[in-house]
Order: structure tokens, then sequence, then C-alpha cells
């Protein structure tokens, strides 16, 4: 049977190692790390789906754009409550709903005959990723010893990063062997695993003294949220000066104020800024935050760079992403090693550094350069993703207490979320300026013109059906002037990004990293996590 894993309020000094043995909770967090890669490939697969989606399905443009985007605005707007969920009624409880409920709506996004069954399908696997995000490294303080959670925490932040790089090859793949249904059908026999793996082996653990739902708090999180996410999104495609834009935008800024001030006055809040206070705590949190806005500078053009520019089919678009995971996967393994030698800021600052060295020398591509470029800076790219990301991650998660595990989770992933939006909206506002200013339309009627300015696969469009092969020309030259102006601009928030860190980050905060620190921290904590007996 499972175990059950509880904090109390006032736990024996001695109570600081979980009662799980050492191969059950190996296996468990193979499970865990399983449905977080699942759910982070599933933020990126349809980057080569949707072109088929859109096809298929007789998607215009606007129900394209929120086929992608339902997952990530549902995403962000649950994770707060989420996370106290969790920490209230049990975290492999809510991760393994989470798990159930992805798979249900993997199915129906895998039936889906119409747009708007797949925007609702995705909603429906947006609010199950909230569920399992924050949950995922919420359960690490019940299987784990406190001298061992730093590295755990880092396995499964390496699951999530994993995710962006793995999620084109696989959709590629599936696309090109299988019918377009697969990139969501692949979701069902891996959630059932995780399902599996963790009802056996993942011990339950939840904080008695978590408060009850604040639902009047959990209404501000959801609309402000959902309001200031679809607000960034739609403004980079509609335009900032949009009625619907300004008026999200704008509502935001109440809804969360409230919020903000409805969780300073609650003893324990949903949204606990508290958690802010800690040094370590909020500059790993601003990392991993900058990290994620910086990283969709890559991820937005690159895609659309390899298929319209080079001529690649979507599988070789994923398959042109694979040196960014060798690089991911060499940080993986240096990760550890280079926390305990030279700490977690300097990890940090080096990842962030390498990224933006990687992203200035991507944004020196010329229209007739190759792939060769591309593969070299996409290895430094992993490489610095891997080092900053995972040490960012990990050295927040390990600052919490045992009992804020869930609600801390949360806030660090919302703010994850919150900077990737502001990535895409930034970088796909700026990608539209640049390329529109450099796309020479002479000689075309006015209506034809537009619609080659709306993107390059559109241009392509245009130049085949009016015979202006030039115009293609054009279009390639100018989406690559684009997309260097974007790797310029997130090559250099990533140079700013590691001075940022290296100035404001305490070097104390590196102790928390160290594995013979993790023990002390967890000694001097009000709260431990203690095993309870068999059921």
């Amino acid at each position: 049977m499972a175990l059950e894993v509880t904090v109390p309020t006032a736990p024996p000094a001695s109570a600081t190692t979980a009662g799980v043995a050492d191969p059950r909770r190996r296996l468990a967090l193979v499970a865990v790390a399983l449905s977080v890669l699942v759910i982070s490939f599933d933020m990126t697969i349809l980057n080569v789906a949707l072109p088929t989606l859109a096809s298929q399905l007789q998607a215009d443009t606007g129900q394209q754009q929120w086929i992608v985007d339902a997952y990530t605005v549902v995403f962000a707007a649950a994770m707060l409550p989420a996370g106290l969920l969790g920490d209230r009624y049990g975290r492999r409880r809510t991760l393994t709903t989470g798990l159930a409920l992805f798979a249900l709506a993997s199915v129906v996004g895998m039936l889906a005959d119409s747009p708007g069954t797949l925007i609702a399908a995705r909603t429906g696997m947006g609010l199950a990723g909230a569920l399992v995000m924050p949950m995922s490294m919420a359960v690490i303080p019940g299987l784990f010893p406190a001298a061992e959670q730093r590295r755990a925490t880092a396995v499964l932040a390496a699951s999530l990063a994993a995710g962006a790089p793995l999620g084109p090859l696989i959709g590629g793949f599936l696309l090109q062997h299988f019918w377009w249904g697969a990139v969501f059908a692949i979701n069902v026999p891996l959630t059932a695993i995780g399902i599996v793996a963790c009802v056996l082996l993942l011990p339950e653990s939840r904080n008695p003294a978590a408060p009850r739902m604040d639902l009047p708090g959990t209404a501000l999180a959801a609309a402000g949220l959902s309001a200031l996410t679809y607000g960034i999104i739609e403004g980079a495609d509609a335009g900032w000066g949009d009625p619907a834009v300004v008026t999200t935008l704008v509502g935001s800024v109440p809804l969360l104020t409230a919020l903000v001030l409805r969780s300073r006055r609650r003893r324990d809040p949903m949204l606990d800024l508290a958690l802010l206070a800690d040094r370590a705590f909020r500059w790993s949190a601003v990392a991993a935050t900058l990290i994620s806005l910086v990283l969709f500078g890559a991820f937005f053009v690159l895609p659309l760079y390899f298929q319209s520019v080079l001529g690649t089919d979507a599988l070789g678009s994923g398959l042109r992403l694979m040196p960014m995971m060798l690089g991911l996967l060499v940080a993986a393994k240096l990760t550890d090693r280079l926390v305990s030698r030279i700490g977690a800021r300097a990890v940090i600052t080096l990842g962030l550094a390498l990224l933006g060295g990687a992203l200035l020398f991507g944004s020196r591509t010329g229209p007739t350069d190759g792939y060769g470029r591309a593969a070299v800076w996409l290895t430094v790219l992993g490489l610095g993703m891997g080092l900053s990301l995972i040490t960012a991650q990990a050295s927040a998660l390990v600052t919490l207490p045992p009992a804020k595990a869930g609600v801390g989770s949360g806030l660090l992933q919302t703010l994850r979320q919150v900077g990737g939006a502001i990535g895409i909206a930034a970088f796909g506002s700026l990608l539209t300026g640049a390329y529109r200013g450099a796309l020479d339309t002479g000689g075309l009627p006015a209506e034809a013109a537009h619609r080659a300015g709306k993107s390059v696969v559109a241009a392509d469009a245009v130049a085949r059906a009016s015979g202006h092969p030039s115009l293609s020309a054009s279009a390639h030259a100018a989406y690559v002037h684009g997309m260097t102006v974007v790797l310029l601009v997130s090559g250099l928030v990533a140079v700013v990004s590691a001075v940022l860190v290296a100035a404001r980050m305490p070097a104390g905060g590196d102790a928390g990293m160290h594995v013979g620190g993790d023990a002390d921290a967890a000694a001097a904590a009000p709260e431990h996590v203690a095993a309870g007996d068999r059921r």
C-alpha cells in the first residue's frame, strides 16, 4: 500500500527524512518526471502540427491562435489555486487527478471534428497541466531526505526543460507516420503509466493546517491572470490598441491588485507573497521567469525558419532542434557538480550568459546561411538553458518549507507562464514589425500585398498563386531579418539578466543548493515532512 505523508505543525526535530525506501522513491521520481515531460512537450508539440490541424479542421487564423493559446491562458490562470488544492487535499491525489483529466482532454482532442471542440480540449489540458505541474515539485519533500531534495528537484526541472525541444520532434514524427490526432493520442498511454506509477509508488502528502479554498481569491486569480495572459497574447496579433486587448489588460490591473490586497490580509493566502521575502527564492524565481521570457525568442522564430526558409517538413524541423537537446543533456550532467563547486548564483549567471551568447550569435544569420550556424548556436542555447533553468527552479523550490510546497511551486510556475506569455507577445510583435518593414510587395495588388504581409507562409502562397517567385525570395529574406532582430533583442535581455542575477541574487542562497547544506536548512525550518504508517 502507499504511504501517507503529512506536514504536522509541530513535528519532532528528527523528522527530516522521507519514509520511502530508496528504490521505490527513485522509481516514483521517474514516474513524476514522466508526468512533467508529457505536460511540458505538449506546450510545443503543436508548433509543427498547427498547419495540418488548420487544414484538416478548416480553422481560421483566430481559431488557430486559440488552439495554442487556450492551453497557456488556462494553465497560467489555474496554477495558484491548484497549488493550494494539493497542499490541503493531498498532493498525490491532485497530481493523479490532473493526469487523468489530461488523458481525458487528450481523447477529446484526438476525436475533435471542429476547431471549437479542439479549443475546448486544449482548455481542459491547460487545467490539467495546472494541477500536475506544481504538484510534481511539491511531492519531493515527501519522497527524499533534505540532502537529496535539490538533486531530485533538478531532475524534474530537467524534464520540464527537455519538453520544449522534444515537442516539435515528437509532433513531426507523429504527423509523418500517423494522422494529426496522434499528437493527442500519445498523451493517453503516457499519462496512464504516470497514474499507475504514482498511485503505487508515491506517498500521499498534505498540510493539515492548510486553509480552505479561498473562493473569492480563486476567482480573482483566475480572472486576473486570464485577462493578463489573454491581453498579452492577443496584443501581439491584434495590436495593442485593439479594444479587446486594452479592455482585458486594463481590467486585469484591479483584479490582480485586489488579489494582492486580499492575500496580504489573510493568514494563509493562496498567493503567498511572503515567500518572496526570501531573497534566494525571489531571485531564483525572477531568474526562471526571465529565462522563460528569453527562450520564447528562439522557440517562436525557429519552426517557421526551418520549414519556410530552409524548406524542411515537420519532422525535419523537429530534428533540427536536436542540438538543443544535446546541450541540455550535457547541462543536466554538469549542473549538480557545478552548483556544489561554485554555487547556484554563479551557475545561473553562467547559463544566462551562454543563452545570451548563443542568441547573439544566431542574430548574425543571413538569408543565404544554411543549417550549420543554427546547429552551433542551438547546442550552446541548450547548454545555457539547462544550466540556468534547472538551477533556478531547483534553487527556488529547495528554499520552500514543506508545508508551502504546493503554494510556492504554484507561484513559481505562474511567474514562469506569465513570463512566457510576455515573451510570446513581445517577440511576436517585434517579428511582425520587422518582417513587414523588410518585405518588398512592389507591383502587387493591395489585397495580395496585405496577405503577403501577414506571414512568410502567406507570402509563399501569394507568390505561387500570382506567379511572382521574387516575392518568395523577398519574404524569406524579410523573415530572416525579423528573426535576427528577435534573436538580437532576446540575446541582449539574456545578457542583462545575467548581470542582474550576478549583482542581486544572494550568495548565501547557494548554501541551500549544496547537498551538505540541505540538511541544515531543513532542520532549521519550522515545519518538516514526517512519514506516516502504512495503510
